[in-house]
């Protein structure tokens, strides 16, 4: 696998790619379809991909900004580049993106037993705002949400 990454938006082209990385991550994943409306039908949506020298993407990032608030939808990385900085990669990028768009908040929600994920976050600058009880549909798992000042 390759060293270097770069960053970019995702596009209709990409999102069959997307949707292998969503169902190889997450127990309850999201559809193709709606992939797709995110694409083109989701006028708050903006996605994020991480892109290796090989053209290959290795990983994703989701979220909607609305108004002046930015909501992380979802954050995947390929297993066999995580632990490579990929996803803080990703986060900094929507962070960016983000400010650019003058969102003056970003929030996420992510499983209680999800401390690499907390940890990633809270290197960011996320704090602790809160608990959803039963919140993944899947175990009936409670989400922390986390949220950032930009």
């Amino acid at each position: 696998m390759s060293s270097n990454v770069i960053y970019r938006k995702m596009v209709t082209e990409d999102v069959p790619a997307v949707y292998e990385i969503e169902l190889a991550t997450f127990s309850t994943p999201w559809t193709l379809d709606s992939f797709y409306y995110e694409v083109h039908e989701n006028q708050y949506a903006h996605y994020v991909l991480a892109i290796d020298d090989d053209n290959n993407i290795i990983g994703f990032c989701g979220m909607w900004m609305v108004i002046d608030a930015a909501q992380i939808t979802n954050v995947a990385v390929i297993e066999a580049a995580r632990g490579r900085g990929i996803g803080e990669g990703l986060m900094r990028e929507a962070i960016r993106i983000a400010k650019d768009h003058s969102m003056e908040v970003m929030s996420l929600e992510v499983r209680v037993t999800n401390t690499v994920a907390q940890n990633l976050y809270r290197k960011l600058d996320f704090q602790d705002g809160g608990i959803r009880k039963g919140y993944y549909t899947d175990n009936g798992e409670d989400a922390l949400v986390m949220w950032v000042n930009l």
